[in-house]
């Protein structure tokens, strides 16, 4: 059985949205899980190497967080980050032709799974040691700041996000950067995917305080534990966490209880978790709990889901086309990209 916090103690009550802001959520849900699955299929036929990290599961907090935040917001991953460049509005064929090592890729094929990266679109790049990207975030947030407080420009009003797992919070970088934003009170959203396993580490095991949003209490910064399969949920605390840090009062700590229904990468076996755990946060799966809730409440029929379903289908379809005709990056360019340009 699923041991200690299954349910959270403190949780958003359900967001009231309108039939178009729903089919925008399930849309962006079903397009994760609908990704990600294509790359486990593309993975096993040895079109994509490396290790491959999905994020099944857990899309409740990246649509929850990253649609409530605007497009010139900055986002900041780690190596879980297919998904999270998805929702950031990243088109999934460059994510796709990233992944196949491609020159049309979001980061030119120079970094596959884990480092996804768009200037265009303010990702700041997933990150392949954990705690790696909380700093550059943080940074991220910075600047923001400065420009507006030091530099008077009115319109330096963007937030940043910056995404870690659970098993990151025991780690220095995310206690120095902390006490940075509550000091300075940067504009930025500290969003902790816990998904109960950091690789195969248990949280309950790895951690003396297990309650990872009450380490916000140090820094007097607000932290919230919500419940990281209700996009609803979460959208509603990222929601408030934005407008505070757009309106200049700091940064948050949001704990998203969530699970991921793979093994830590496709090369994971996954025997270390037990058939109870996984079975029953399984039966909270956040796509059909939304899609129950659309439905209960009038705001979708299951021809409009359905039709979602299919689209989504033919994105992802697309997305593997352009890929595999995508060239590859031209040898004689093997040392581009390591410096800056002047």
């Amino acid at each position: 059985m699923v041991q200690d916090r299954v349910l959270p103690k403190i949780s958003a009550p359900p967001a009231q949205i309108t039939r178009e802001e729903g089919l925008v959520l399930y849309e962006d849900m079903v397009l994760g899980r609908g990704f990600e699955d294509k790359c486990a299929e593309m993975y096993y036929r040895g079109k994509m190497f490396g290790f491959v990290h999905l994020y099944n599961g857990q899309e409740a907090v990246s649509t929850g967080v990253l649609r409530a935040m605007r497009s010139d917001d900055y986002v900041c991953s780690t190596y879980r980050d297919h998904v999270h460049a998805l929702s950031a509005g990243v088109p999934a064929r460059q994510v796709m032709a990233e992944l196949f090592g491609k020159e049309t890729g979001c980061s030119r094929g120079r970094g596959g799974s884990m480092h996804m990266f768009s200037a265009e679109h303010n990702v700041l790049g997933g990150f392949a040691f954990i705690g790696e990207g909380i700093p550059i975030a943080t940074g991220a947030a910075f600047q923001t700041h400065y420009r507006r407080h030091a530099l008077g420009d009115k319109t330096a009003d963007q937030v940043t996000a910056a995404f870690f797992g659970d098993g990151t919070t025991n780690n220095g970088q995310f206690f120095e950067c902390l006490n940075m934003a509550a000091l300075w009170k940067l504009p930025i959203l500290y969003v902790v995917e816990n998904n109960k396993w950091a690789i195969g580490m248990a949280h309950e095991r790895a951690s003396s305080q297990t309650e990872i949003y009450q380490k916000a209490s140090v820094f007097g910064m607000p932290g919230y534990e919500v419940d990281g399969m209700d996009v609803l949920a979460v959208r509603a605390i990222a929601q408030e966490a934005v407008a505070r840090a757009r309106a200049g009062e700091g940064p948050t700590l949001i704990e998203c209880l969530t699970y991921r229904f793979r093994g830590h990468s496709l090369a994971d076996p996954d025997e270390l978790r037990s058939k109870d755990e996984k079975d029953e946060w399984l039966a909270r799966d956040p796509i059909q709990q939304f899609e129950r809730y659309l439905l209960s409440q009038n705001l979708a029929s299951e021809e409009d889901l359905r039709g979602i379903d299919r689209k989504i289908q033919d994105l992802v379809d697309d997305a593997v086309e352009f890929a595999e005709q995508s060239p590859e990056p031209d040898p004689s360019e093997l040392h581009r990209y390591i410096f800056a340009d002047a």
